[in-house]
């Protein structure tokens, strides 16, 4: 019930007083370990036999759970873009280059790939490419990625709704979120770590991404209850 019912003092503010929106956000999906498991071990398993084209996507799927990268970027990383510091994102949203870190196992899964990759025939210098020998397409990447999806189970026919690829970016900003959630002054860090590690413009950006898990609304109400206490007491 409106409090304006209740008590005619109290006023009830427009709409749109804090602006409009330009446009509706859609429910983010949050991928289990396990479903992003299971969408890497089908992609391993895609034909046709003693080709790239497996081990691309698989890599390919994998580095953008690890990392949040948006699919655009990681189709047009190249070869020189493996460094022994990271990954070097080149080729922006922003037009703005940066340099992503990646934790142990992921470097030694992406490693693993340029020693098929440099044996394939390719004029190209992609690192991901078709087994043609070109690089990667986005509406391929699409397509191959929802084909995989219908496989597993986490999408229904053509045409319905279902997780997306650009979940797995939301999915990294909440999993590495909930991480420190249990304390206030690591997320405050975190967040903007991690709005520069995603290539935002500003942290605004970043929270765009998040959404609520049962990980950060119980530690969301162990901190609500820890301030309450701590008033009271």
């Amino acid at each position: 019930m409106s409090p304006h019912a209740e008590d005619p003092r109290h006023e009830v503010p427009p709409a749109d007083l804090f602006g409009r929106g330009s446009r509706k956000r859609r429910t983010p999906y949050i991928y289990s370990r396990e479903e992003i498991r299971r969408l890497i071990d089908a992609a391993q398993r895609l034909g046709p036999d003693d080709s790239i084209r497996s081990l691309t996507y698989a890599t390919m799927f994998g580095m953008i759970a690890a990392t949040g990268m948006r699919v655009s970027e990681a189709i047009a990383i190249r070869l020189t873009d493996v460094t022994d510091d990271g990954l070097i994102i080149a080729q922006t949203k922003f037009k703005k280059s940066r340099l992503l870190p990646l934790h142990t196992t992921t470097r030694r899964a992406l490693d693993r790939y340029p020693v098929t990759r440099l044996k394939a025939a390719s004029q190209s210098d992609a690192l991901f490419i078709s087994d043609q020998g070109t690089p990667l397409a986005y509406p391929t990447v699409i397509t191959v990625f929802l084909q995989i999806m219908r496989s597993i189970g986490l999408r229904g026919a053509a045409g319905s709704r279902g997780p997306r690829i650009h979940d797995l970016r939301h999915t990294f900003a909440v999993r590495s979120l909930e991480r420190c959630a249990h304390d206030s002054q690591a997320v405050a860090r975190h967040i903007t770590a991690l709005s520069a590690y995603l290539g935002h413009a500003h942290v605004t950006d970043t929270y765009w991404y998040l959404q609520s898990t049962p990980e950060l609304m119980a530690r969301l109400s162990a901190a609500g209850e820890t301030l309450h206490l701590g008033v009271t007491a």
